[in-house]
């Protein structure tokens, strides 16, 4: 027994099942954090599109593409730059240019667009929504009191004036234009009160940037203003209005954010509700979106993607449930992969569903530059920053990518072909430093892991994941290693009785005419365009 115990005080380990919920465990710092492989690739090559020339300066205030959503790129443009910048840590060329231009370019109160009438314009109060989570991520980032200075003047200039008439924001679905619009989302209807858009909802964009303006501004007047439109919201039958699910799925991001920083929970069983809602009527075979609820016919849009991706996870983050996990793991891989073009930007795609008979994915729209390819920096930072969370002293592992961590004097080295090798898979954490502040690593399975072994410095130990996860808590040193060994497995999934989807691990199959099956994930692939006729059949 003494011998035992000095071997505890000197090193032990300890492996179980992990069952605990992971409330109260957030991401680590995204500069934590530095991604190779295929994230990598994917980050960087976003951050070059978003430093063309249509995204510099010059270009971004003046497009004609966003004549109706004042606000809308200059929000995004910011968003993304910020995000690729805190996700790569290379400097972003233009970043600081076009934040100096925004005076320019805003009206005497202080906000993008019209001075405020009387008449409360969606795509208006959509569209500054993008301008406060850009600069709140930038404020976040920097520090910075001129951003500071900005978000109040836009919560105080525009969004005041609509407290005590967000309660009556049109939600009837006899009162609301359905099936108009395009990928662009069009003014389809004024009245004495409202201009409305076809991207039914997209007032709650708005209100997601102001619950992260309140995070950072608090003030009571913001918190009623939050309070009457997270109550409409929850009125709106989201199926019979047809809302847009981009909107409605910022919206519930937005709640989750308000029950962090509220600490009022409650809003996290409404976003569940809401997440199946979209699961059943909001997204495609392919793990995209329709754009509307109910809209068979349409289109995939990325942004819409990267919410679905983030909402999935902190439903994860916060009700500990791994269902959470596999569903997000199935979006990154064949949604959001799939969205990103060879030159770094995202775009459309037609959605293969049984309501429409229709069984191949395609490509719809090159790219969406007027919105999804600044958006899609969000996602593919937030990849990165889901590599790692943090619960106290022990590090949680939800996803598995080349990457490396440096926590708190804590350095972690993580290698793996994981989901490529479906017959040799193999994850390796290597500890290049220890520190007393990690003092356990709780592993998720592997998504369709079959044949799986752990081994903890060599040494094999029971590989007893329940609840989605495995503990090893050890007093680690340098040069510490796990690696875990696992095959995939190939499942058919039957989405109908009849319809067969082919998937091996997270990854969804389909063929290119004759060829045999392969990933719908690709790297960037030249061929994912329009002109070159690429489809592939995912539903059999």
């Amino acid at each position: 027994m003494n011998r035992y115990l000095s071997t505890l005080l000197m090193g032990c380990l300890l492996v179980c099942a992990c069952t605990r919920q992971p409330s109260g465990i957030a991401p680590v710092p995204l500069e934590a954090i530095r991604t190779g492989g295929e994230l990598a690739t994917r980050i960087d090559r976003n951050f070059d599109r978003l430093e063309d020339d249509m995204y510099r300066p010059d270009s971004v205030f003046h497009s004609r593409l966003w004549l109706e959503w004042p606000g809308d790129a200059q929000g995004r443009i910011v968003l993304g730059l910020v995000c690729d910048a805190r996700a790569s840590g290379r400097d972003p060329l233009y970043l600081q240019t076009i934040l100096d231009h925004y005076p320019q370019f805003m009206n005497e109160q202080g906000y993008f667009g019209p001075v405020f009438d009387g008449v409360l314009n969606e795509q208006q109060l959509s569209g500054n929504g993008w301008v406060l989570r850009g600069l709140c991520e930038y404020y976040e980032w920097t520090k910075d009191p001129v951003a500071l200075d900005r978000i109040r003047a836009i919560v105080n200039g525009l969004f005041m004036h609509g407290k005590g008439k967000f309660k009556d924001y049109p939600i009837d679905p006899a009162d609301r234009r359905k099936n108009l619009g395009d990928a662009i989302g069009e003014i389809v209807y004024n009245d004495a009160e409202w201009v409305l858009s076809s991207d039914i909802g997209c007032v709650f964009i708005g209100m997601e940037g102001l619950i992260h303006a309140y995070k950072l501004i608090g003030g009571e007047d913001l918190k009623e203003l939050i309070d009457e439109l997270i109550a409409r919201f929850l009125e709106v039958d989201l199926v019979g209005i047809r809302a847009q699910t981009h909107a409605s799925l910022t919206a519930c991001r937005g709640l989750i954010r308000y029950a962090e920083i509220t600490g009022d929970e409650s809003y996290i069983p409404e976003v569940q509700k809401r997440w199946e809602l979209y699961r059943q009527y909001g997204m495609t075979e392919g793990y995209q979106n329709y754009n509307w609820f109910c809209r068979y016919d349409t289109w995939s849009e990325p942004c819409a993607v990267v919410d679905s991706y983030m909402v999935a996870v902190q439903l994860w983050q916060h009700t500990g449930d791994p269902k959470y996990l596999d569903q997000a793991e199935l979006i990154y891989y064949n949604g959001l992969c799939h969205d990103q073009r060879e030159n770094g930007g995202f775009g459309c795609d037609f959605c293969p569903s049984l309501h429409t008979h229709r069984h191949d994915l395609a490509v719809r729209t090159d790219e969406a530059s007027w919105c999804c390819t600044m958006r899609g920096s969000e996602g593919l930072s937030s990849a990165a920053n889901y590599a790692f969370f943090r619960d106290g002293r022990e590090l949680v592992l939800p996803f598995y990518r080349d990457c490396s961590l440096d926590l708190d004097g804590f350095r972690l080295a993580e290698t793996t072909n994981y989901p490529f090798d479906p017959e040799h898979g193999e994850i390796l954490l290597t500890v290049e430093k220890a520190s007393a502040t990690v003092r356990a690593l709780r592993l998720r399975q592997p998504f369709g892991a079959t044949d799986l072994t752990v081994e903890v410095c060599g040494e094999e130990v029971p590989a007893a994941f329940e609840g989605g996860f495995l503990r090893i808590a050890r007093r680690f040193r340098a040069g510490d290693t796990v690696r875990l060994r696992f095959r995939l497995a190939a499942v058919d999934q039957e989405p109908e009785p009849g319809a067969v989807k082919h998937l091996v691990g997270p990854l969804l199959y389909g063929n290119e005419g004759d060829a045999p099956a392969t990933p719908v994930y690709h790297l960037l692939d030249p061929k994912v365009n329009r002109a070159s006729g690429y489809s592939k059949v995912i539903i059999y």
